[in-house]
């Protein structure tokens, strides 16, 4: 498939790569080979010549990945699940190949927070190491592997534990970056760690341990526990092989090789590149499962970055999702 070999050999290089023309390319491409995603255009009665922008092209629901295998290779390298409440069904992402994973969470990684080396990452992930198939453990596993660090550091539900590790680091000079579950987070910082001049980044949301807070309460609570400036979100999922992340600016960015879009909520093909909507994913990490992902959650798209505002209820997915 050279059409993959050349966006792939594009997507990390940053040359000769237009988001618009790839993504077109993309799209004839599955809608050849992946079978779901062709079923799914059919069924909208969309005439494949007739796509010839961004906003025209169809995103597959989020929901498919809970009940289709999607992937246009021969191949499964591993399988990525989601986790859900008792008696729901998960997603389940089967990834081709794991090396383009790695190569778009490290790159990603370093497009925002510099070499990757310069810190030693701490996982504060109960509910997520509790399973073996979590994406998010093994982009951290990931990310401590290439940091070059030796310990792998991470936790479940022993606060108490991970605030003397933590402590030990910084006494070792150590540059800490923190990656952690909402509600594990929220557990820590009861015991008030100093975190001046070290990084603490959120994900994942409380995962029913407890009322999900609007994200600027939360990062006000964990700003002032943590005695730091700015707390760090990730916008990542099961479905999705890159991440955008939440910096200082204020809006979550993306790397080079993801889009966001925003679709009206009762008619999916809506499609705009800015405003509020439904969110719409372009993620070329994921050549082999869909590039076009049409997720659940409510955002809001400008021109210097995104912001999620919380996900579609009941009503809305219904509304969205008749053509089910």
């Amino acid at each position: 498939m050279e059409i993959l070999t050349n966006i792939r050999d594009k997507i990390f290089s940053g040359k000769d790569f237009s988001i618009e023309e790839s993504a077109l390319e993309l799209f004839h491409l599955h809608y050849q080979r992946n079978t779901v995603y062709k079923k799914y255009v059919d069924y909208l009665a969309i005439e494949p010549l007739s796509v010839k922008d961004l906003e025209a092209i169809p995103f597959l629901p989020i929901e498919f990945f809970k009940n289709y295998t999607i992937n246009i290779l021969d191949k499964t390298a591993t399988i990525f699940r989601s986790s859900g409440t008792t008696g729901s069904i998960n997603s389940q992402h089967y990834v081709g190949d794991l090396a383009l994973y790695q190569k778009s969470f490290l790159s990603g990684f370093s497009h925002f927070f510099g070499n990757i080396e310069q810190y030693h990452f701490v996982g504060l992930l109960p509910s997520y190491l509790e399973r073996e198939d979590a994406s998010l453990v093994y982009m951290v596993n990931g990310l401590m592997e290439a940091s070059g660090q030796h310990e792998k550091d991470f936790f479940l539900h022993d606060s108490a534990a991970c605030v003397r590790r933590l402590e030990a680091l910084k006494s070792e000079g150590k540059r800490i970056f923190l990656f952690g579950v909402t509600f594990a987070l929220l557990e820590l910082a009861k015991h008030r760690p100093n975190f001046s001049g070290h990084y603490v980044l959120e994900t994942g949301g409380m995962k029913g341990r407890g009322k999900e807070l609007i994200r600027e309460e939360l990062h006000k609570i964990l700003s002032e526990a943590f005695n730091c400036a700015t707390i760090y979100s990730e916008y990542g999922m099961t479905e999705l092989l890159s991440q955008a992340y939440l910096t200082e600016s204020g809006f979550f960015q993306c790397p080079p090789w993801m889009k966001i879009l925003v679709r009206d909520l009762y008619d999916p093909m809506d499609v705009t590149l800015e405003g509020k909507g439904a969110v719409n994913v372009i993620d070329f990490a994921n050549l082999y499962s869909c590039p076009f992902i049409a997720t659940s959650d409510i955002g809001i798209v400008h021109k210097n970055g995104f912001d999620i505002q919380g996900r579609m209820d009941q009503a809305e997915m219904r509304g969205c999702n008749l053509m089910f």
